[in-house]
Formats: structure tokens, C-alpha cells, sequence
């Protein structure tokens, strides 16, 4: 095993590094039959592309993919879809003095002590640049589920760093560089413009959800529902935490609140973020997710070098001084990943039996 594959009856295989010509996936397993175009995938890909506000790196990816595979006459054959996605500006001089340093916070030292040999140009294959490639595939997965069971995928940032952020709207999401469900965004600009300025980055909050899930997805015992939105959700550059549902809140509620008690006409609550015993319910899916400090930062920090001696590190080169700010579109890519997995396991076991009868309808949650 590789690490690299993600998913099996979906798998999706990524490749390419930071700075390297181009960076991409293989999806293998997708169902054949299904329209299918590059202007179906641009669309999460310029949602998550760099360069796009003053708040984050200004590299310059267009992010334009390529369908090399896998579809023919516009429609997904069944054999394996390779997509990609030319790297056009990189900078890797900006790298040249950490070359022989390892910058604290990042997989400098672990790849090097893993490998005996790392790629320094933008963090190589450790980069958050590889996210693209499952965005991209994230949004062929989405296509799929929309068009057999309805289901939609949207996610907000709900917090960056010390400043909570309300929720007043899913129609503001797509109208500010934060992703934030607010209709002004002032006082976040300010914050990050301050925090730029003083060479230093914060972390994030990040929330997503999937809508219209079918009953049934999840393999218990270990392949749990939750587990392998967990095991996604870790799997993303940065991610330090994961919550479905209450999550931590948890804790402290009692069970006569905690558990979400069932009428003819739905839940009166989603505390189990959609999941009961591992199998989705019916409910929305809800999970959140903690998004570490961006650790590249102008500020100098003590580290040592490929010879174990100490060294201070500054890091220079275009950076996102709160790498939470794109994190949406990834989060909403893995999920969706994730649920496509369980689709066609349930398929290839169940024949797709529809036990959405069998329980009551979902009631409407925010």
C-alpha cells in the first residue's frame, strides 16, 4: 500500500507534486453511461483555485482539467478517467534556502526521514496542492449521486482563528473568499489583512454537509459511515480535528437531548450528524473539521537543518496566511467521495434496495 489511493469500488489515485509539470488522478470504477465534460468538474476546481482574492497565495493556478480518459462521446464508459491538471507557476527558487532546512509545522523532516530524499519545491508531494486532483474527482462523484438519489454537498467556514462566525444564509457562501455564510465579511478582511501584515497565520473552521443521503450507506463494524468520513477528513492537508453531528458538544449534554427522538413526520434533531450505528439515517450528513495555522510564515522560527544543526527559518515565497479559506470545496470533495464509496458498495450488496420507505422523512435542519 501507497497511501496514495483513496477508495476501492471509486478509487481514486493521485499524483504529481507542488512544482512538479502536472499534478492529477486516476478515478477507477466509475459507473459507466453518465455524461460527463471538463466544464462539469472547472467549476469546484475554480472554487478552490489559488490567486482568486488578496486573502490567499497569490500563485496563479488556472487549474484548467483535462479528461485524458475514460469518456467517450461525453459519457463515462466504465474504464478508468484520468484527469489533468498542468502546474504553470511555479516559483521554485522561493524554496532554494530550505532546501537544507526543515521548516517547522511542515512534512520536511518526516519525508526526509521517511524517504531519505524530499522534493523542497512547495512542499513536493506533501504540498495542499494535491487537493485539486480530489477536488476534481470529488466533483465527478457528486455529479453521479445528484443525478441517481437527489443528494447535494455545501459546506461553510463557521469559525477563522479566534472569530466565530454566525450563520445567517447558504446564499452568502459563494459571494465572499471565505466561504463564510455572512453577508458582510468586513471585519474578517480586517482580520486577515492584519495578520499578513504581522507575518504570522491562524486556523480555521470549517463545516459540510450532504443533503439528501440515502438510508442505508455504511459497513459496520469498522467501516463505519463516520469512521470513513473521519478517515477522509484526516486525510486532508492541515486537518488536525473531525466532528459529526454534536461532536465535542457531546460531552456535556445529557442523553434526554442528545438523542434524536423520532416522530411520524421526522427527527426532532441531528446530534448523530446523520449517522446511527455507523449507516446513514436519512438525516443530513454533518460533519465539521479544525484546520491547523498555515506553518509557512515570514516570522523566523528555530529548526534545524539536513545536519542537525540549528538553523532559523523564515519562509518566504506566496502563501496562505490561513489555509481554512480554500478548505471548503476540498471537504465537500472528500465527503462526497466517501458517500459515493458507500453508494456502490450498497449497490453491489443490497441490488439497491430503497429503504428510505422504511423510516420517517427527515425534518429540515440548518
Amino acid at each position: 500500500m501507497s497511501g496514495n489511493t483513496f477508495g476501492n469500488l471509486f478509487a481514486v489515485t493521485n499524483f504529481g507534486e507542488s512544482h512538479g509539470p502536472a499534478i492529477g488522478c486516476v478515478i477507477d470504477g466509475c459507473p459507466p453511461g453518465m455524461a460527463l465534460t471538463e466544464a462539469d468538474i472547472q467549476g469546484d476546481l475554480d472554487r478552490r483555485r489559488p490567486g482568486t482574492s488578496r486573502h490567499v497565495t497569490q500563485r496563479n493556478e488556472p487549474d484548467a482539467v483535462q479528461i485524458l480518459s475514460g469518456v467517450y462521446e461525453g459519457r463515462t464508459t466504465g474504464t478508468p478517467i484520468a484527469l489533468l491538471i498542468q502546474n504553470t507557476d511555479q516559483r521554485s527558487k522561493d524554496y532554494g534556502q530550505i532546501a537544507q532546512q526543515f521548516r517547522p509545522g511542515h512534512a520536511d523532516f518526516t519525508y526526509w526521514k521517511k524517504y531519505g530524499i524530499r522534493d523542497p519545491r512547495g512542499g513536493g508531494r506533501s504540498s495542499a496542492r494535491l487537493t485539486a486532483p480530489m477536488v476534481a474527482a470529488g466533483a465527478v462523484a457528486k455529479k453521479w449521486l445528484y443525478e441517481r438519489y437527489g443528494t447535494v454537498f455545501r459546506g461553510c467556514m463557521t469559525q477563522i482563528g479566534e472569530i466565530a462566525i454566525p450563520f445567517e444564509d447558504w446564499s452568502h457562501v459563494p459571494h465572499n473568499p471565505f466561504f463564510a455564510p455572512v453577508a458582510d465579511v468586513a471585519k474578517l478582511e480586517a482580520y486577515m489583512d492584519a495578520l499578513r501584515k504581522a507575518g504570522d497565520s491562524c486556523g480555521a473552521r470549517i463545516r459540510v454537509m450532504a443533503s439528501n443521503v440515502p438510508v442505508g450507506l455504511g459497513e459496520p463494524l469498522f467501516d463505519k459511515m463516520d469512521a470513513e468520513i473521519a478517515y477522509a477528513m484526516m486525510g486532508i492537508n492541515a486537518v488536525k480535528a473531525v466532528e459529526i453531528g454534536a461532536g465535542w458538544d457531546s460531552v456535556t449534554q445529557r442523553g434526554t437531548t442528545h438523542g434524536d427522538s423520532i416522530t411520524p413526520t421526522g427527527f426532532l434533531g441531528n446530534n448523530a450528524g446523520g449517522v446511527l450505528g455507523g449507516i446513514t439515517s436519512g438525516q443530513d450528513l454533518e460533519v465539521s473539521i479544525a484546520i491547523k495555522p498555515t506553518s509557512s510564515i515570514l516570522s523566523p522560527r528555530q529548526s534545524i537543518d539536513i545536519h542537525n544543526q540549528p538553523v532559523e527559518v523564515v519562509t518566504k515565497g506566496r502563501h496562505d496566511p490561513c489555509v481554512g479559506i480554500r478548505a471548503t470545496p476540498i471537504a465537500e470533495a472528500m465527503l462526497a467521495l466517501v458517500v459515493m464509496e458507500h453508494a456502490l458498495r450498497q449497490r453491489a450488496q443490497n441490488g439497491d434496495v430503497a429503504l428510505a420507505e422504511t423510516v420517517p422523512p427527515q425534518a429540515s435542519f440548518l
